[in-house]
């Protein structure tokens, strides 16, 4: 049987800024959004954005974190046309981003609905209208799923579907809703753990049995499917990868022959999918058995919006299957240079508070000259160090750099990049900033 054709996910127009997403066109530019012109404080961000300031001389200071308008949208229409080529629906991971307006585009660009973590992420996405989300996690949060009640009682065409990993954690859910008098269940998914040692999940075909029992049993719950994550699976390779993912695609048949997929669902949902492995959940996913009602195969990769410099740009997918694609990194990080105690040394204006560092260290890219404006690769320049607001740099005798000069950093990490920077200028490739993308961590 082939997979479901992914429903339709509510669109916006993409020509209409900031303004298409309640409030932020209208929220106020002041001191807490760092690296913003201080001339600038009081006007509202719409205002701001149609003056087009530039990104170097429209009165930003250092450090800003600048997103390229040009390789986001590259990187939204490659794993829009994945998806597409691959017969995936896609509902990419916004705690990667935690930005409405890249939610926005993604639903512009084909998306199901958005991937959460954990209750918190779930409220923003219905904040800003997400009408599908998969909180990959089990939801024992009594005063969440007070809430979640509400929302799914209130909106109909609301969709949510969670995780469940353990029968007590399934007794939580059922006696939290029951106590919430909701009127819908709520779908969940068995996720199935990686392997022994990998993060969470159930272990065991076993496990997973006695959790659809569970989960049967209760009051306010349906079984809709299974799920897990790949990234998890220990000592990653193709080949074990592939392993697990025919593992949890046995799990759906096995599920799906005893009967225990609940009796009222019109399709069985079948999700995994990080940023690393997407090419191997296409490959298994394509190949799915015959079940008794059509599959929404859910990839939830989301990473790619922004790619990095470092971990992802050396992991990604297309570097193994490269006609299927590219990534671009679309962050820069600019800063400023504060200090040349000598010729082997100088000093950033940007630290940890300011850089993702849990993977790998910034790389300098480029630097653009305080005296004429002129960009040059950043030559014989290394980042060995950081410090809480502070970059230390090594430099050999063909860097030329002098205090005052921009560097341009490329970062590792998506997720921690985004958390860091409240708005985040959206960026011409000729350095007009044209949009401002609000985070909400």
């Amino acid at each position: 049987m082939s997979p479901a054709d992914p429903p339709a996910a509510p669109s916006a127009d993409p020509s209409a800024g900031p303004s298409a997403l309640p409030g932020l066109a209208d929220e106020v530019v002041d001191h807490r959004f760092k690296g913003l012109p201080p001339d600038a404080d009081g006007r509202r961000v719409g205002a701001l954005a149609a003056e087009r300031r530039d990104l170097f001389t429209g009165g930003f200071t250092t450090p800003v974190l600048a997103l390229s308008a040009a390789d986001v949208e590259h990187n939204l229409r490659q794993l829009e046309e994945f998806a597409e080529r691959h017969h995936l629906a896609f509902a990419p991971h916004g705690k990667t981003s935690m930005a409405p307006r890249l939610f926005a585009r993604q639903l512009d660009h084909g998306a199901w609905g958005i991937t959460v973590a954990v209750p918190h992420q779930a409220r923003v996405c219905r904040a800003f209208g997400v009408q599908r989300i998969f909180l990959a996690n089990e939801l024992v949060d009594a005063a969440a799923l007070h809430w979640l009640a509400a929302e799914q009682d209130a909106d109909p065409d609301f969709r949510f579907v969670c995780y469940v990993d353990s029968v007590r954690g399934v007794a939580l859910m059922d006696a939290a809703l029951h106590a919430a008098q909701a009127a819908r269940p709520v779908d969940v998914v068995i996720e199935l753990a990686a392997g022994e040692g990998a993060r969470t999940g159930a272990r065991t075909e076993q496990e997973c049995a006695a959790l659809a029992d569970a989960v049967t049993e209760a009051r306010h719950l349906r079984l809709v499917g299974v799920a897990g994550y790949e990234g998890e699976v220990p000592e990653a390779d193709t080949a074990r990868v592939t392993a697990w993912l025919r593992r949890l695609v046995a799990l759906a048949e096995a599920l799906d022959r005893t009967g225990r997929f609940d009796p009222d669902v019109s399709e069985i949902v079948l999700s995994a999918g990080g940023s690393a492995w997407f090419d191997a959940v296409a490959e298994v996913f394509t190949g799915l058995p015959e079940l008794s009602r059509p599959v929404l195969p859910l990839l939830r990769s989301g990473a790619y919006v922004s790619h990095d410099e470092g971990h992802y740009r050396k992991l990604t997918p297309f570097n193994r299957v490269p006609q299927e694609g590219s990534l671009r990194p679309a962050f820069t990080l600019w800063t400023q240079v504060v200090s040349r105690p000598d010729p082997r040394q100088a000093f950033l204006n940007a630290g940890k508070r300011d850089a993702a560092y849990d993977l790998h260290l910034p790389q300098p890219r480029v630097v653009r000259s305080a005296r004429d404006g002129v960009v040059r690769p950043a030559t014989g320049i290394e980042v060995v160090k950081l410090s809480d607001q502070h970059a230390w740099l090594e430099t050999s005798p063909e860097a030329e750099l002098e205090v005052g000069d921009w560097v341009g950093l490329g970062l590792s990490h998506p997720c921690t990049i985004f958390d860091k920077w409240q708005m985040i200028p959206l960026v011409e490739e000729d350095g007009t900033v044209t949009d401002y993308v609000r985070t909400f961590f």
